[in-house]
C-alpha cells in the first residue's frame, strides 16, 4: 500500500480529488492534512469517516515538526499540494496570510520531501525511487490577457495580486527544488474551477445563494471579465493523470474550453434557477447587481491545454452548460450553506 500526503483536501478541488483518487486507485492509503481555515469544511468528506484507507489530520503545513512525523510515521511516497489560501479580495486587504502558507508553507513541504526521499542532490533513496510531489497552482501567475490569446506553459509568470504573486512565489520554490536537488516534482496551473462542494465565497455559489435569499447578486464592474471555466471533476482526472504519467519538471495547464464572462454565468444559473425553482414575480435576474470593481481586476484568463491533452490524453468531458446545471441542482439539493456568505466573491 503507497501512502499518499493531501494537502488542504477539506477544500473545494481536495474533497473532490480524495474520493475519486481512492476510488481509481485501490493500491493507495491517502493521510489528508488540512487546517480546517474558513474555507475547509470536513464535512466535505464525511462519506470517508470510517474509510480504511483514508485518515485526517488537522494541522498547519507551516508546522515543520508536524509535517516530519507525518512522513515519518506514515511512510509518505507522494504528495499532491492542495492547500492554499486563495481569495484574492483578502490578499489585498491582507497579504501576510498568503505568504505564509502559499509560499513559507510549500517551502516546508518541499524541503521535507526532499529531506526524506533523496540521500543528498540528484541522489534518491532506493526506497524512493517512486517518490512524487505534485504542486497544484493557478492560471492567474501568468497575469491578464487580451481579447487574443492563451496561456501556455511558456508564457512568463506576471501575476498582478498579492495571492497571485504568492502562488507564482510557490511555483518557482518547486521548480528549484527540482533543478537544485534533484527532486522529481510536477506541477499543475489550473483555470477556474467549478461544481460541488465549492466554498460559499466564490462566484457561482454566490450568485445562487443570493438569488435563492431575494438579494442583490454582485457582479464587478461591467461584468465583462472572462474566465476559462473547467468542471471539478475534469480537474481531479487531470491531476491523477500528471501524478502519475507527467514528465518530471514540467508544468501541465489544465483548461476546459469554457471561456465564459461573469455576466453570462449570472444570468445563465439565474435561467437555471428560474427553470428549476421559479419566483412567483419576475426572474432572478432582476437580481443582478453591479458593484464598484476590484483593484487590479484581471481582465481575461483562457488557456492553451494542448500539452496536457497531447502528452497525457486529457480533455475535459464536462461542457460548461452541462456542468453549470448540474452544480446548480447539487447546490439546491445541499443547503446548508444558503445562509452563509459573503456579499461579494472571488473568481
Amino acid at each position: 500500500m503507497r501512502n499518499m500526503l493531501i494537502t488542504g483536501g477539506a477544500g473545494f478541488i481536495g474533497s473532490n480529488f480524495i474520493p475519486y483518487y481512492l476510488e481509481k486507485e485501490e493500491g493507495i492509503s491517502i493521510i489528508n492534512l488540512d487546517n480546517l481555515t474558513y474555507a475547509g469544511n470536513i464535512n466535505n468528506l464525511k462519506e470517508l469517516v470510517n474509510y480504511e484507507r483514508y485518515k485526517f489530520i488537522k494541522g498547519d503545513i507551516c508546522d515543520k515538526e508536524l509535517v516530519y512525523s507525518i512522513f515519518s510515521d506514515y511512510d509518505i511516497k507522494g504528495v499532491i499540494h492542495l492547500a492554499a489560501e486563495s481569495h484574492v479580495d483578502n490578499s489585498i486587504k491582507d497579504s501576510d496570510i498568503f505568504m505564509r502558507t502559499n509560499v513559507l508553507g510549500t517551502h516546508n513541504l518541499v524541503k521535507v520531501a526532499y529531506n526524506q526521499w533523496m540521500d543528498s542532490p540528484f541522489t534518491i533513496k532506493k526506497e524512493c525511487a517512486d517518490c512524487r510531489f505534485l504542486h497544484v497552482s493557478t492560471d492567474e501567475v501568468y497575469g491578464s490577457l487580451g481579447k487574443d490569446g492563451l496561456f501556455s506553459e511558456k508564457t512568463p509568470y506576471d501575476p498582478r495580486s498579492p495571492y497571485s504573486a504568492s502562488k507564482a512565489g510557490s511555483d518557482m520554490i518547486v521548480k528549484a527544488f527540482h533543478h537544485t536537488y534533484g527532486l522529481n516534482v510536477v506541477l499543475t496551473n489550473c483555470g477556474n474551477n467549478y461544481g460541488p462542494k465549492q466554498h460559499d465565497e466564490k462566484l457561482i455559489p454566490t450568485i445562487i445563494r443570493n438569488a435563492l435569499l431575494q438579494r442583490k447578486i454582485p457582479i464587478y464592474g461591467d461584468g465583462k471579465n472572462i474566465r476559462d471555466w473547467v468542471y471539478v471533476e475534469d480537474h481531479c482526472r487531470g491531476l491523477e493523470l500528471v501524478f502519475n504519467m507527467g514528465k518530471s519538471g514540467e508544468n501541465y495547464n489544465i483548461g476546459g474550453k469554457n471561456e465564459r464572462d461573469n455576466n453570462y454565468i449570472a444570468k445563465k444559473v439565474c435561467e437555471i434557477l428560474d427553470e428549476l425553482v421559479p419566483k412567483n414575480n419576475g426572474s432572478y435576474k432582476d437580481q443582478i447587481t453591479y458593484v464598484k470593481d476590484r483593484p487590479g481586476h484581471d481582465k481575461r484568463y483562457a488557456i492553451d491545454a494542448s500539452k496536457i491533452k497531447s502528452e497525457l490524453g486529457w480533455k475535459a468531458k464536462m461542457n460548461f452548460e452541462g456542468g453549470i446545471k448540474e452544480t446548480v441542482k447539487w447546490y439546491l439539493n445541499n443547503k446548508t450553506w444558503v445562509a452563509e456568505g459573503r456579499d461579494c466573491y472571488s473568481d
